[in-house]
Protein backbone atom coordinates (compact mmCIF):
# COMPACT_ATOMS: atom_id res chain seq x y z
CA UNK A 1 0.00 0.00 0.00
CA UNK A 2 1.10 3.59 -0.45
CA UNK A 3 1.62 5.65 2.69
CA UNK A 4 -1.43 6.96 4.51
CA UNK A 5 -2.64 10.44 3.69
CA UNK A 6 -3.26 10.84 7.43
CA UNK A 7 0.49 10.96 8.17
CA UNK A 8 1.27 14.69 8.46
CA UNK A 9 5.01 14.10 8.42
CA UNK A 10 5.15 11.79 5.42
CA UNK A 11 4.94 12.60 1.73
CA UNK A 12 1.59 13.28 0.11
CA UNK A 13 0.10 10.76 -2.31
CA UNK A 14 0.94 13.10 -5.15
CA UNK A 15 4.62 12.75 -4.24
CA UNK A 16 4.43 9.09 -5.13
CA UNK A 17 4.40 10.01 -8.78
CA UNK A 18 8.12 10.28 -9.31
CA UNK A 19 9.09 10.69 -12.88
CA UNK A 20 5.71 10.45 -14.56
CA UNK A 21 3.76 13.34 -15.98
CA UNK A 22 3.80 16.39 -13.78
CA UNK A 23 0.06 16.76 -13.83
CA UNK A 24 -2.39 13.97 -14.48
CA UNK A 25 -4.37 15.84 -17.07
CA UNK A 26 -5.03 15.28 -20.73
CA UNK A 27 -8.01 14.01 -22.59
CA UNK A 28 -8.98 11.14 -24.79
CA UNK A 29 -12.27 9.43 -25.39
CA UNK A 30 -12.30 5.91 -24.09
CA UNK A 31 -14.10 2.65 -24.50
CA UNK A 32 -16.41 3.27 -21.59
CA UNK A 33 -16.70 6.99 -21.72
CA UNK A 34 -19.68 7.12 -19.43
CA UNK A 35 -22.77 5.08 -18.66
CA UNK A 36 -23.16 1.36 -18.36
CA UNK A 37 -23.66 0.82 -22.08
CA UNK A 38 -24.04 -2.47 -23.85
CA UNK A 39 -20.69 -4.11 -24.44
CA UNK A 40 -21.92 -6.06 -27.41
CA UNK A 41 -23.40 -2.94 -28.98
CA UNK A 42 -20.29 -0.87 -28.25
CA UNK A 43 -22.25 2.01 -26.75
CA UNK A 44 -19.46 2.60 -24.28
CA UNK A 45 -17.33 4.45 -26.81
CA UNK A 46 -13.91 3.98 -28.35
CA UNK A 47 -11.74 1.07 -27.24
CA UNK A 48 -7.97 1.03 -26.77
CA UNK A 49 -5.69 -1.54 -28.31
CA UNK A 50 -2.88 -3.84 -27.26
CA UNK A 51 -0.10 -4.62 -29.64
CA UNK A 52 1.28 -8.02 -28.87
CA UNK A 53 3.80 -7.95 -31.64
CA UNK A 54 5.21 -4.45 -31.82
CA UNK A 55 5.20 -2.66 -28.51
CA UNK A 56 7.74 -1.49 -26.03
CA UNK A 57 8.64 -3.20 -22.79
CA UNK A 58 9.59 -0.59 -20.26
CA UNK A 59 13.18 -1.32 -19.39
CA UNK A 60 12.86 0.62 -16.18
CA UNK A 61 10.17 -1.70 -14.74
CA UNK A 62 11.12 -2.63 -11.21
CA UNK A 63 12.42 -6.15 -10.70
CA UNK A 64 10.30 -6.95 -7.69
CA UNK A 65 11.23 -9.12 -4.77
CA UNK A 66 8.74 -11.36 -3.07
CA UNK A 67 8.79 -9.55 0.25
CA UNK A 68 9.70 -5.85 0.02
CA UNK A 69 11.69 -4.60 2.99
CA UNK A 70 10.66 -1.00 2.45
CA UNK A 71 9.20 1.35 -0.15
CA UNK A 72 9.47 0.12 -3.72
CA UNK A 73 8.36 1.48 -7.07
CA UNK A 74 6.76 0.34 -10.29
CA UNK A 75 6.69 2.20 -13.59
CA UNK A 76 4.04 2.50 -16.27
CA UNK A 77 3.21 5.24 -18.73
CA UNK A 78 1.48 7.61 -18.42
CA UNK A 79 1.63 7.62 -14.58
CA UNK A 80 5.39 7.26 -14.54
CA UNK A 81 7.19 5.86 -11.51
CA UNK A 82 4.86 5.19 -8.58
CA UNK A 83 6.20 4.32 -5.13
CA UNK A 84 4.42 2.02 -2.67
CA UNK A 85 5.22 1.28 0.96
CA UNK A 86 3.50 -2.12 0.81
CA UNK A 87 1.55 -4.40 -1.50
CA UNK A 88 -1.89 -2.88 -2.26
CA UNK A 89 -4.76 -4.60 -0.45
CA UNK A 90 -7.69 -2.67 -1.96
CA UNK A 91 -7.57 -2.17 -5.71
CA UNK A 92 -9.88 -0.22 -8.01
CA UNK A 93 -10.27 -1.65 -11.50
CA UNK A 94 -12.51 -0.94 -14.47
CA UNK A 95 -11.99 -3.35 -17.38
CA UNK A 96 -11.53 -7.01 -16.62
CA UNK A 97 -7.98 -7.37 -17.90
CA UNK A 98 -6.85 -6.01 -14.54
CA UNK A 99 -8.97 -8.29 -12.30
CA UNK A 100 -7.75 -11.20 -14.41
CA UNK A 101 -4.17 -10.06 -13.80
CA UNK A 102 -4.78 -9.89 -10.07
CA UNK A 103 -6.28 -13.38 -10.03
CA UNK A 104 -3.23 -14.60 -11.95
CA UNK A 105 -0.94 -12.97 -9.38
CA UNK A 106 -2.82 -14.41 -6.39
CA UNK A 107 -4.43 -11.08 -5.42
CA UNK A 108 -7.93 -11.43 -6.85
CA UNK A 109 -9.50 -10.73 -3.47
CA UNK A 110 -8.05 -7.19 -3.56
CA UNK A 111 -10.39 -6.10 -6.39
CA UNK A 112 -13.06 -3.69 -5.10
CA UNK A 113 -14.80 -2.66 -8.38
CA UNK A 114 -15.13 -3.90 -11.96
CA UNK A 115 -17.02 -2.96 -15.11
CA UNK A 116 -20.08 -5.15 -15.84
CA UNK A 117 -19.16 -7.60 -13.07
CA UNK A 118 -21.92 -10.11 -13.78
CA UNK A 119 -20.85 -10.53 -17.39
CA UNK A 120 -17.11 -10.23 -16.89
CA UNK A 121 -16.92 -12.14 -13.60
CA UNK A 122 -19.04 -14.99 -14.90
CA UNK A 123 -16.93 -15.24 -18.04
CA UNK A 124 -13.69 -15.22 -16.06
CA UNK A 125 -14.93 -18.05 -13.85
CA UNK A 126 -16.02 -19.98 -16.95
CA UNK A 127 -12.34 -20.06 -17.91
CA UNK A 128 -11.11 -20.66 -14.37
CA UNK A 129 -13.31 -23.75 -14.18
CA UNK A 130 -10.48 -25.47 -16.06
CA UNK A 131 -7.85 -24.25 -13.56
CA UNK A 132 -8.09 -26.32 -10.40
CA UNK A 133 -8.35 -24.18 -7.28
CA UNK A 134 -8.74 -20.87 -9.16
CA UNK A 135 -11.86 -18.70 -8.95
CA UNK A 136 -12.93 -15.08 -8.65
CA UNK A 137 -15.55 -13.73 -6.23
CA UNK A 138 -17.24 -10.92 -8.17
CA UNK A 139 -20.83 -10.95 -6.88
CA UNK A 140 -20.68 -7.90 -4.59
CA UNK A 141 -18.44 -5.71 -6.72
CA UNK A 142 -19.84 -2.34 -7.83
CA UNK A 143 -19.71 -1.35 -11.48
CA UNK A 144 -17.64 1.87 -11.60
CA UNK A 145 -19.27 2.89 -14.89
CA UNK A 146 -22.88 2.06 -14.03
CA UNK A 147 -23.61 5.79 -13.75
CA UNK A 148 -20.44 7.14 -15.28
CA UNK A 149 -17.15 7.31 -13.43
CA UNK A 150 -18.18 8.82 -10.09
CA UNK A 151 -15.57 10.54 -7.98
CA UNK A 152 -17.68 9.85 -4.88
CA UNK A 153 -17.31 6.09 -5.47
CA UNK A 154 -13.54 6.40 -5.61
CA UNK A 155 -13.58 8.21 -2.28
CA UNK A 156 -15.88 5.60 -0.77
CA UNK A 157 -13.70 2.72 -1.96
CA UNK A 158 -10.53 4.42 -0.65
CA UNK A 159 -8.33 2.22 -2.83
CA UNK A 160 -4.60 1.75 -2.36
CA UNK A 161 -4.15 1.95 -6.14
CA UNK A 162 -6.38 2.59 -9.15
CA UNK A 163 -5.54 0.19 -11.98
CA UNK A 164 -6.93 2.59 -14.54
CA UNK A 165 -5.34 5.04 -16.94
CA UNK A 166 -5.25 8.62 -15.61
CA UNK A 167 -5.33 9.91 -19.20
CA UNK A 168 -8.51 7.91 -19.87
CA UNK A 169 -10.04 9.00 -16.54
CA UNK A 170 -9.53 12.64 -17.42
CA UNK A 171 -11.77 12.21 -20.49
CA UNK A 172 -14.78 10.87 -18.60
CA UNK A 173 -17.93 12.92 -18.13
CA UNK A 174 -17.55 15.58 -15.43
CA UNK A 175 -13.84 14.83 -15.11
CA UNK A 176 -10.86 17.04 -15.83
CA UNK A 177 -7.17 16.86 -15.06
CA UNK A 178 -7.78 18.53 -11.71
CA UNK A 179 -10.12 15.71 -10.69
CA UNK A 180 -7.54 13.10 -11.62
CA UNK A 181 -4.93 14.92 -9.55
CA UNK A 182 -7.35 15.21 -6.66
CA UNK A 183 -7.87 11.45 -6.52
CA UNK A 184 -4.12 10.90 -6.71
CA UNK A 185 -3.49 13.23 -3.80
CA UNK A 186 -6.46 12.37 -1.61
CA UNK A 187 -7.05 8.66 -2.27
CA UNK A 188 -4.32 6.83 -4.16
CA UNK A 189 -2.25 6.71 -7.35
CA UNK A 190 -3.34 5.68 -10.82
CA UNK A 191 -1.54 2.84 -12.57
CA UNK A 192 -3.02 1.81 -15.89
CA UNK A 193 -2.69 2.18 -19.62
CA UNK A 194 -5.86 2.28 -21.71
CA UNK A 195 -4.81 3.45 -25.17
CA UNK A 196 -2.48 0.51 -25.75
CA UNK A 197 -5.74 -1.34 -26.33
CA UNK A 198 -5.77 0.01 -29.89
CA UNK A 199 -2.57 2.06 -29.93
CA UNK A 200 -4.88 5.04 -30.32
CA UNK A 201 -3.53 8.54 -30.05
CA UNK A 202 -3.05 9.69 -26.47
CA UNK A 203 -4.98 12.74 -25.24
CA UNK A 204 -3.59 16.22 -25.55
CA UNK A 205 -0.84 16.72 -23.03
CA UNK A 206 0.01 13.00 -22.83
CA UNK A 207 1.59 12.24 -26.20
CA UNK A 208 5.18 12.76 -25.07
CA UNK A 209 4.79 10.64 -21.94
CA UNK A 210 2.63 7.90 -23.42
CA UNK A 211 3.90 4.46 -24.40
CA UNK A 212 2.19 1.45 -25.93
CA UNK A 213 2.41 -1.94 -24.29
CA UNK A 214 1.40 -5.45 -25.18
CA UNK A 215 -1.01 -7.22 -22.85
CA UNK A 216 1.79 -9.28 -21.38
CA UNK A 217 4.12 -6.30 -21.00
CA UNK A 218 1.35 -4.50 -19.15
CA UNK A 219 0.86 -7.58 -16.98
CA UNK A 220 4.55 -7.46 -16.06
CA UNK A 221 4.28 -3.89 -14.83
CA UNK A 222 1.22 -4.72 -12.76
CA UNK A 223 3.13 -7.69 -11.32
CA UNK A 224 5.76 -5.23 -10.09
CA UNK A 225 3.09 -3.32 -8.15
CA UNK A 226 2.16 -6.52 -6.31
CA UNK A 227 5.73 -7.80 -5.95
CA UNK A 228 4.86 -10.92 -7.94
CA UNK A 229 7.57 -10.98 -10.56
CA UNK A 230 8.13 -14.72 -10.18
CA UNK A 231 4.49 -15.50 -10.89
CA UNK A 232 4.56 -13.22 -13.89
CA UNK A 233 7.70 -14.80 -15.32
CA UNK A 234 6.25 -18.31 -14.90
CA UNK A 235 2.99 -17.41 -16.63
CA UNK A 236 4.76 -15.45 -19.34
CA UNK A 237 6.81 -18.55 -20.13
CA UNK A 238 3.57 -20.49 -20.68
CA UNK A 239 2.36 -17.73 -22.99
CA UNK A 240 5.62 -17.68 -24.96
CA UNK A 241 5.44 -21.46 -25.40
CA UNK A 242 1.84 -21.17 -26.58
CA UNK A 243 2.80 -18.51 -29.12
CA UNK A 244 5.67 -20.72 -30.33
CA UNK A 245 3.28 -23.66 -30.73
CA UNK A 246 0.90 -21.48 -32.73
CA UNK A 247 3.62 -20.01 -34.93
CA UNK A 248 5.05 -23.44 -35.67
CA UNK A 249 1.63 -24.81 -36.62
CA UNK A 250 0.36 -22.01 -38.83
CA UNK A 251 -0.09 -22.84 -42.51
CA UNK A 252 1.26 -20.51 -45.22
CA UNK A 253 -0.67 -17.26 -45.53
CA UNK A 254 -2.21 -18.33 -48.82
CA UNK A 255 -3.74 -21.38 -47.15
CA UNK A 256 -5.26 -19.55 -44.21
CA UNK A 257 -9.02 -18.91 -44.09
CA UNK A 258 -10.68 -15.55 -44.46
CA UNK A 259 -12.32 -14.55 -41.21
CA UNK A 260 -14.19 -11.75 -39.49
CA UNK A 261 -14.63 -10.86 -35.85
CA UNK A 262 -18.12 -9.55 -35.29
CA UNK A 263 -21.02 -9.11 -32.93
CA UNK A 264 -24.36 -9.80 -34.63
CA UNK A 265 -27.27 -7.66 -33.44
CA UNK A 266 -30.04 -9.10 -35.62
CA UNK A 267 -29.90 -6.50 -38.38
CA UNK A 268 -26.22 -5.60 -38.64
CA UNK A 269 -22.75 -6.66 -37.55
CA UNK A 270 -20.37 -4.74 -35.34
CA UNK A 271 -17.07 -5.62 -36.99
CA UNK A 272 -13.47 -5.61 -35.78
CA UNK A 273 -10.17 -6.07 -37.51
CA UNK A 274 -8.19 -9.19 -36.66
CA UNK A 275 -4.57 -8.19 -37.04
CA UNK A 276 -4.24 -4.55 -36.03
CA UNK A 277 -2.01 -3.50 -33.13
CA UNK A 278 -3.39 -3.29 -29.63
CA UNK A 279 -4.07 -5.59 -26.71
CA UNK A 280 -7.77 -5.94 -27.51
CA UNK A 281 -6.61 -8.15 -30.40
CA UNK A 282 -4.17 -10.26 -28.38
CA UNK A 283 -6.19 -13.41 -29.12
CA UNK A 284 -6.59 -12.99 -32.90
CA UNK A 285 -3.45 -11.22 -34.16
CA UNK A 286 -1.07 -14.14 -33.39
CA UNK A 287 -3.26 -16.43 -35.51
CA UNK A 288 -2.75 -14.33 -38.63
CA UNK A 289 -5.97 -15.23 -40.44
CA UNK A 290 -6.87 -13.30 -43.59
CA UNK A 291 -9.12 -10.48 -42.44
CA UNK A 292 -12.10 -10.27 -44.80
CA UNK A 293 -12.48 -6.58 -43.91
CA UNK A 294 -8.78 -5.72 -43.89
CA UNK A 295 -9.29 -2.87 -46.37
CA UNK A 296 -12.04 -1.23 -44.34
CA UNK A 297 -10.95 1.88 -42.41
CA UNK A 298 -13.34 2.60 -39.57
CA UNK A 299 -11.15 5.28 -37.96
CA UNK A 300 -11.55 3.37 -34.70
CA UNK A 301 -11.43 -0.21 -33.44
CA UNK A 302 -14.83 -1.20 -34.79
CA UNK A 303 -17.32 -0.43 -37.54
CA UNK A 304 -20.68 -1.69 -38.71
CA UNK A 305 -21.73 -3.55 -41.84
CA UNK A 306 -25.06 -4.89 -43.04
CA UNK A 307 -25.90 -8.37 -44.24
CA UNK A 308 -25.26 -7.47 -47.87
CA UNK A 309 -21.71 -6.34 -47.12
CA UNK A 310 -21.12 -9.49 -45.08
CA UNK A 311 -22.38 -11.60 -47.99
CA UNK A 312 -20.06 -9.78 -50.36
CA UNK A 313 -17.08 -10.50 -48.11
CA UNK A 314 -18.38 -14.04 -47.43
CA UNK A 315 -15.71 -15.05 -44.90
CA UNK A 316 -14.84 -18.70 -44.31
CA UNK A 317 -15.04 -18.19 -40.52
CA UNK A 318 -17.15 -15.91 -38.34
CA UNK A 319 -15.72 -15.30 -34.86
CA UNK A 320 -18.54 -13.93 -32.71
CA UNK A 321 -17.17 -11.65 -30.00
CA UNK A 322 -18.84 -11.97 -26.55
CA UNK A 323 -20.25 -15.37 -27.60
CA UNK A 324 -18.82 -17.07 -24.49
CA UNK A 325 -20.29 -14.45 -22.16
CA UNK A 326 -23.75 -14.58 -20.56
CA UNK A 327 -24.88 -11.80 -22.92
CA UNK A 328 -25.27 -14.07 -25.96
CA UNK A 329 -26.66 -17.49 -26.75
CA UNK A 330 -24.74 -18.75 -29.77
CA UNK A 331 -27.45 -21.26 -30.68
CA UNK A 332 -29.84 -18.34 -31.11
CA UNK A 333 -27.24 -16.35 -33.06
CA UNK A 334 -26.68 -19.23 -35.47
CA UNK A 335 -30.41 -19.82 -35.81
CA UNK A 336 -31.01 -16.16 -36.58
CA UNK A 337 -28.28 -16.12 -39.21
CA UNK A 338 -29.47 -19.35 -40.81
CA UNK A 339 -33.06 -18.07 -41.00
CA UNK A 340 -32.04 -14.83 -42.71
CA UNK A 341 -32.59 -14.88 -46.51
CA UNK A 342 -29.03 -13.63 -47.07
CA UNK A 343 -27.32 -14.78 -43.89
CA UNK A 344 -28.35 -18.37 -44.47
CA UNK A 345 -26.21 -18.47 -47.61
CA UNK A 346 -23.01 -17.29 -45.92
CA UNK A 347 -20.21 -19.86 -46.27
CA UNK A 348 -19.49 -19.79 -42.54
CA UNK A 349 -23.14 -20.50 -41.79
CA UNK A 350 -23.40 -23.24 -44.41
CA UNK A 351 -20.22 -24.91 -43.15
CA UNK A 352 -21.02 -24.53 -39.43
CA UNK A 353 -18.06 -22.22 -38.83
CA UNK A 354 -19.73 -19.51 -36.75
CA UNK A 355 -17.85 -19.70 -33.45
CA UNK A 356 -18.25 -18.26 -29.98
CA UNK A 357 -15.43 -15.97 -28.90
CA UNK A 358 -14.73 -14.51 -25.49
CA UNK A 359 -14.07 -10.91 -24.40
CA UNK A 360 -11.81 -8.18 -25.69
CA UNK A 361 -11.28 -7.14 -22.06
CA UNK A 362 -8.94 -10.07 -21.54
CA UNK A 363 -6.17 -10.44 -19.03
CA UNK A 364 -3.39 -13.05 -19.21
CA UNK A 365 -5.36 -16.10 -18.04
CA UNK A 366 -8.27 -15.29 -20.33
CA UNK A 367 -5.81 -14.70 -23.16
CA UNK A 368 -4.35 -18.20 -22.87
CA UNK A 369 -7.77 -19.77 -23.28
CA UNK A 370 -8.87 -17.38 -26.01
CA UNK A 371 -5.70 -17.99 -28.03
CA UNK A 372 -6.27 -21.73 -27.78
CA UNK A 373 -9.91 -21.40 -28.80
CA UNK A 374 -9.13 -19.16 -31.78
CA UNK A 375 -6.36 -21.49 -32.97
CA UNK A 376 -8.74 -24.45 -32.98
CA UNK A 377 -11.55 -22.49 -34.59
CA UNK A 378 -9.41 -21.17 -37.43
CA UNK A 379 -7.09 -24.14 -37.97
CA UNK A 380 -8.70 -27.36 -36.69
CA UNK A 381 -6.50 -29.44 -38.99
CA UNK A 382 -3.40 -27.97 -37.33
CA UNK A 383 -4.43 -27.54 -33.68
CA UNK A 384 -7.30 -29.98 -33.22
CA UNK A 385 -11.02 -29.47 -33.54
CA UNK A 386 -12.87 -26.94 -31.43
CA UNK A 387 -15.44 -28.91 -29.40
CA UNK A 388 -18.01 -26.12 -29.44
CA UNK A 389 -19.42 -23.96 -26.70
CA UNK A 390 -22.89 -24.15 -25.14
CA UNK A 391 -24.46 -21.10 -23.49
CA UNK A 392 -24.12 -21.15 -19.73
CA UNK A 393 -21.37 -23.77 -19.72
CA UNK A 394 -17.75 -23.24 -18.69
CA UNK A 395 -14.98 -23.21 -21.26
CA UNK A 396 -15.22 -26.62 -22.95
CA UNK A 397 -13.18 -29.46 -21.61
CA UNK A 398 -10.47 -30.37 -24.11
CA UNK A 399 -8.66 -33.72 -23.88
CA UNK A 400 -5.22 -33.35 -22.36
CA UNK A 401 -3.45 -34.42 -25.52
CA UNK A 402 -5.23 -31.71 -27.52
CA UNK A 403 -4.65 -28.83 -25.09
CA UNK A 404 -2.32 -26.09 -26.32
CA UNK A 405 -1.13 -25.16 -22.83
CA UNK A 406 -0.80 -27.00 -19.53
CA UNK A 407 -3.74 -26.18 -17.24
CA UNK A 408 -2.15 -27.62 -14.12
CA UNK A 409 1.06 -25.70 -14.70
CA UNK A 410 -0.93 -22.46 -14.88
CA UNK A 411 -3.13 -23.33 -11.91
CA UNK A 412 -0.11 -24.22 -9.81
CA UNK A 413 1.48 -20.83 -10.47
CA UNK A 414 -1.75 -18.98 -9.66
CA UNK A 415 -2.26 -20.99 -6.46
CA UNK A 416 1.29 -20.21 -5.43
CA UNK A 417 2.30 -23.82 -4.93
CA UNK A 418 5.76 -24.13 -3.48
CA UNK A 419 5.93 -20.52 -2.30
Amino acid sequence: MHESRDDPTGPTRRQYLLGGTAALSGLLAGCASGGSGSVGNETTGQQPTESDTATATDATATEATTEPSGPYSATLAPAGEVTFDGVPESVFTVFSQYPDMLVALGHGDAVNAMYVPEMAGTTMNNYYERLDGVSFDWEDLPDPLANGLAKELLYDLDSDVHLADPAWASTQQNWASADVDEITESVGPWFGNFYSGTNAEAPEGYADAYRYYTLWDLFGHVADVFQERDRYEALNAVHENLLATIEEGLPPQSERPTAVRVTFTGDQFYTYHLNDPGYWLADTRPLGANDAFAERDWQQLWGTVGMEAMAEADPDVVLHLWGMTPNYDMAEVRQSLAAHPIGGDLSAVQNDRVYAQGMRYQGPLMNLFQLEATAKQLYPERFGAWPGYEAGDPYPEIPEGEQLFDREQVASVVRGDGR
